[in-house]
């Protein structure tokens, strides 16, 4: 049996399982102190929420409502998140790393800044100027491949999946790599909230993913494989696009048997995995309120409709704490264990049960579209106890292009 939201708050405050790193408070002010542990923990005994909003500056809504929640199991940490504020534009990414923390650390260090320089230069954000700046991270990574192969050889079966949102002059962006998220609640004709997803998921497990791979290699018979009821590329890896896992796209990174889990038997003679994203855009409607961007941690145990009627169901400060709660409140049913045994597990061990989940939850203020409103220009991090200045400054002119050839928008 699985427990409520106050059970919970109270099990997170009597264990180590959820600490003040591991389900992060970001409060964003212009005076911004980090709590110490002991007036985090009192604040959560006195507060109805365990997670702090984003707030305005994360962009959109100026009731001071967005936020962004992180939930560990790995032993380390892989998942990396960011949220960038500029005058005129927000960027969310969503970096759910396999194999270790090296991929995703790296698109949180580089990608932001790649997309900012392309955008610049261009002047334009569009869809081209974000596969631009996913191709230049990839290249990235694989230069730090190869410089660390000869010593540190794994570093080739590290990866990461890659979702990105860009809000410029009222018109959204999304490019996606893996199966995290983006999911759009918005009000339909009958005034009820409906969910939209604007990703694809690449992952095995659907067969629109395993037509793709066998018609793009056909005369490989173990392309898809099901392995311990579960399909995997090669046998090996679910997704089927990513940042990183170089062994599974360049020859020259291939693992030899002495990493048993990654060794291919056949050379590699092209890459097996993909690093071009899927791409949505569309102009926001009066009607759309809100937007979720989370790892597939979270979808593993929630609908997207589940997801979308919670956030509009419930207060707005706080809801990616609540998103977090539903989706291990599930994993405990799921796994029929208790909250009470879940928490006596140490971090690796409690994967068994569910991943690492990270949730960014954004309101959308049309108000702010129509009157060209501004925020101070934040970097937020999840997981990392700091907010700092972001050099997100798209210029007020820049020009914003669409495409009517977008993948993931219906």
């Amino acid at each position: 049996m699985c427990i409520n939201d106050s059970a919970l708050i109270n099990c997170i405050l009597g264990s180590s399982y959820v600490t003040a790193r591991s389900l992060l408070a970001i409060p964003v002010k212009k005076n911004f102190v980090l709590l110490d542990l002991e007036n985090y923990i009192q604040r959560l005994l006195t507060a109805s929420s365990c997670l702090r909003p984003l707030g305005r500056y994360a962009r959109m809504n100026k009731d001071d409502d967005d936020s962004l929640g992180v939930v560990q199991a790995n032993e380390v940490l892989e998942d990396q998140s960011q949220v960038e504020t500029g005058q005129h534009a927000t960027f969310v990414g969503v970096y759910d790393g396999h194999g270790g923390p090296d991929a995703s650390r790296f698109i949180c260090d580089h990608l932001f800044h790649n997309l900012i320089k392309l955008a610049r230069d261009n002047g334009t954000i569009s869809e081209d100027i974000l596969r631009n700046a996913f191709s230049e991270t990839e290249d990235g990574f694989l230069t730090l491949v190869r410089r660390a192969y000869e010593l540190k050889p794994l570093i080739a079966a590290i990866g990461s999946c890659c979702l990105v949102g860009v809000i410029c002059k009222g018109t959204l962006f999304v490019a996606n790599l893996g199966d995290s998220r983006a999911v759009l609640g918005s009000i339909n004709r009958l005034n009820k909230i409906v969910a939209e997803q604007l990703t694809k998921d690449h992952n095995a497990s659907f067969e629109e993913v395993r037509k793709e791979l066998r018609s793009l290699h056909p005369e490989d018979s173990h392309i898809v494989v099901m392995k311990q009821g579960v399909w995997r590329i090669k046998g090996i890896i679910q997704v089927s696009r990513s940042i990183g896992d170089a062994y599974l796209k360049r020859p020259e990174f291939a693992l030899d048997p002495s990493f048993p889990r990654f060794h291919l038997h056949e050379p590699l003679h092209q890459p097996v995995l993909r690093s071009d994203p899927s791409i949505c855009t569309r102009v926001l409607q009066p009607n759309d309120k809100f937007l979720i961007f989370a790892s597939d941690g979270l979808w593993e145990y929630l609908t997207n409709e589940d997801a979308v009627e919670i956030v509009h169901n419930n207060p707005r400060v706080g809801i990616a704490k609540r998103l977090l709660i539903s989706a291990i409140n599930q994993a405990c049913k799921k796994r029929r264990v208790t909250y009470n045994e879940l928490k006596k597990y140490d971090k690796g061990v409690r994967r068994r049960v569910h991943d690492d989940i990270t949730v960014v939850v954004i309101f959308i203020d049309h108000e702010m579209f129509e009157n060209n409103g501004s925020v101070p220009e934040l970097s937020i991090r999840g997981f990392v106890d700091t907010v700092g200045p972001s050099n997100f400054n798209f210029p007020q002119g820049i020009d914003v292009k669409q495409s009517v050839l977008s993948e993931g928008c219906s």
